[in-house]
């Protein structure tokens, strides 16, 4: 005897070997001996074999007529056995009793399943709904197979077209247009955007790499919403001083600058004026509503996306001429040995006057060290603003930065790309520096003594994080610090200036250490900085390469940073090189250029020789182009 049964949503055939009340032995088509419950078992037979009922059953199957069924089966529930009588008008055969199974199995449209054998056939009207909806389906596998080909011809067909930037930076995987044009990479083996380039529709490297940024920060797009103006506030008293500011030439958010006052032969006065546009909106206004949804500037090489809108940046940037409010941190020192006697903290006016420029100023870098003086305008407040920064340096006992070490400038123009070194730990730079770490942790440990919330960054076992509570920062050597130097530019510091202003001015606080407003904060502020940092990181590998394919070389010297790495001289590039023998870390090496890729940022080299011209720097050799705490 044999018998047809269900296994795990399929029809099998096989012998009965043995038998009990609830289940039966069976041996398989394939020689296997199995346990099948009774209640599984559909039909039993003695003709033909279990594989030749399948065979016959199956081609029985494709000549029946579903929609004949559908209209034999009335409205009721049904097994397989009595429809297969009826459409044959006799007791059927076993093949075709199986093969009228098989084809009720195979039509869910028509029919329901309601148990081992049995099925529900579909209403009228749900079924006519059932078959338009797999009629569209139907056409939209026939399109999708259409474009599928086309995209492997490299024709572009104009709904893929018009889809371009959907595909390339959000693809919707349940639209017809995503499956065809992810079908066609897989059949071309290409990338997303290379497929889109041999079909004509990306020639301009540089704006996918730039749309690709807007598309993943600014996906609602670049431009500011309406918005309240900011409102300056009129009651601030005006300091005496006069202020001058040390920042690149691009720079048009200018949030810190320094005065000098002579008090008498042996004291100094010295202020650190930091921009205050937390006294011109409050919290949940829609300036604030713009800044915490953007959290943060992005810098990309030659563009640049504020965290505020352009006409609140220009209420309070410190800019020259004006008399812009400022929280101001004064230091009275030792005109001798530049130790600090006194301090207080303000909120006041102050009069810029002078927005001064490292392009103009950088050559007092070398002048300093050696004791030189070029007679530049406010030369004399640098140089002592130069001395405190060392004595505050020294007093933590850690740099600011790492001396030797290079950071890497980009000017983007017309389309070309200039890359320029910088080292670190220079005067100019060591001056601005320990001045925005000395407040920043002054005002951080103001807060604290006040009990007041604020956003700490700190440092343990080489972690740098956000904190509410005010924790030691191992790196700088100091016991809190809390970013409040850059507010136009940060949101994290335009929190702690809500918290500050609140401290100096007598108001209450806008945030409590344990509120929500802060907590979220914190937390997109953490992921949102690393993703514009990402990108940052992806815009000057791209305008590395860039400058490669620019300045058409064939070949680059390079340092070896380990096994197969090496970084290439005078950018920051890191690049693996298969062809690279076994060379100790600090090897100058001569790589040819074979390929760069601009879509993919990517780029091959080859090992050509070992250089004997001196090695640079360690610190050259291993700079990173945004490594270290910023300030």
């Amino acid at each position: 005897m044999h018998v047809l049964y269900e296994e795990e949503g399929d029809y099998k055939a096989g012998t009965v070997v043995a038998e009990a009340p609830a289940s039966v032995q069976l041996d398989t088509l394939h020689g296997r001996r199995v346990k099948v419950k009774v209640a599984s078992l559909l039909l039993r037979f003695a003709q033909p074999a279990p594989a030749q009922l399948l065979l016959e059953a199956r081609t029985f199957a494709d000549s029946l007529d579903i929609e004949f069924l559908w209209q034999c089966s009335g409205q009721t529930e049904f097994s397989f056995s009595s429809l297969a009588r009826e459409y044959v008008g006799r007791e059927p055969t076993p093949p075709e009793a199986a093969g009228v199974l098989i084809k009720l199995h195979q039509a869910p449209i028509y029919f329901s399943r309601r148990g081992p054998g049995r099925f529900q056939p579909t209403p009228a009207e749900t079924l006519k709904a059932a078959l338009a909806s797999e009629l569209k389906k139907q056409r939209q596998r026939e399109q999708i197979r259409a474009w599928t080909e086309q995209l492997a011809r490299f024709e572009c067909p104009p709904e893929i077209a018009a889809a371009r930037d959907e595909l390339l930076y959000a693809p919707d995987r349940n639209k017809a247009v995503t499956k065809a044009f992810e079908q066609a990479c897989k059949a071309s083996g290409l990338s997303a955007p290379r497929l889109l380039e041999r079909c004509g529709l990306l020639t301009d490297s540089r704006e996918y790499q730039l749309q690709r940024f807007l598309h993943d920060l600014f996906p609602r797009g670049a431009g500011f919403p309406e918005h309240e103006p900011a409102v300056l506030p009129d009651d601030l008293p005006l300091a005496a001083a006069q202020a001058i500011s040390l920042d690149d030439i691009g720079t048009t958010e200018i949030d810190d600058a320094f005065s000098v006052e002579r008090l008498s032969d042996d004291e100094l006065r010295i202020g650190i004026h930091i921009a205050a546009p937390a006294l011109g909106f409050a919290p949940g206004s829609t300036v604030d509503a713009i800044a915490r949804e953007r959290l943060s500037t992005a810098y990309l090489p030659g563009e640049k996306f504020t965290m505020l809108p352009e006409d609140v940046i220009a209420s309070f940037s410190l800019d020259h001429g004006t008399a812009q409010p400022a929280a101001s941190l004064y230091l009275t020192v030792s005109a001798r040995d530049y130790s600090i006697r006194a301090q207080h903290s303000r909120f006041e006016r102050i009069h810029i006057a002078a927005n001064l420029r490292h392009a103009q100023y950088d050559g007092l870098n070398a002048a300093f060290e050696k004791g030189a003086q070029l007679g530049l305008p406010f030369e004399d407040d640098l140089l002592h603003l130069w001395k405190l920064a060392l004595v505050l340096a020294a007093g933590r006992g850690k740099a600011s930065v790492q001396a030797g070490m290079l950071d890497y400038l980009f000017y983007v123009e017309n389309d070309r790309v200039r890359i320029e070194p910088r080292r670190r730990g220079q005067p100019l730079e060591t001056l601005v520096s320990e001045l925005m770490i000395f407040t920043n942790s002054t005002w951080g440990a103001l807060l604290a003594e006040r009990d007041l919330a604020a956003l700490y960054r700190v440092q343990s076992s080489g972690k740098v994080r956000l904190s509410v509570h005010p924790e030691a920062h191992e790196g700088l050597g100091v016991k809190s610090y809390a970013w409040m130097t850059s507010p136009l530019r940060r949101y994290v510091d335009l929190i702690n200036q809500w918290q500050l202003a609140a401290a100096l001015l007598g108001r209450r606080a806008p945030f409590a250490r344990n509120s929500d407003a802060l907590l979220s904060a914190m937390r997109a502020f953490e992921v949102t900085y690393a993703r514009y940092d990402e990108h940052q990181r992806a815009m000057e590998n791209f305008w590395c390469l860039r400058w490669l394919v620019q300045e058409r070389l064939a070949s680059i010297a390079a340092v070896v940073l380990r096994e197969k790495l090496v970084r290439i001289d005078g950018m920051p590039l890191t690049a693996r090189v298969a062809s690279l023998p076994e060379l100790a870390a600090g090897t100058r090496v001569s790589l040819a250029i074979e390929n760069v890729d601009l879509i993919e940022r990517q780029v091959s080299f080859q090992y050509r020789a070992t250089l004997t011209m001196p090695q640079p720097a360690v610190g050259e050799a291993l700079a990173q182009s945004t490594s270290g705490e910023q300030t």
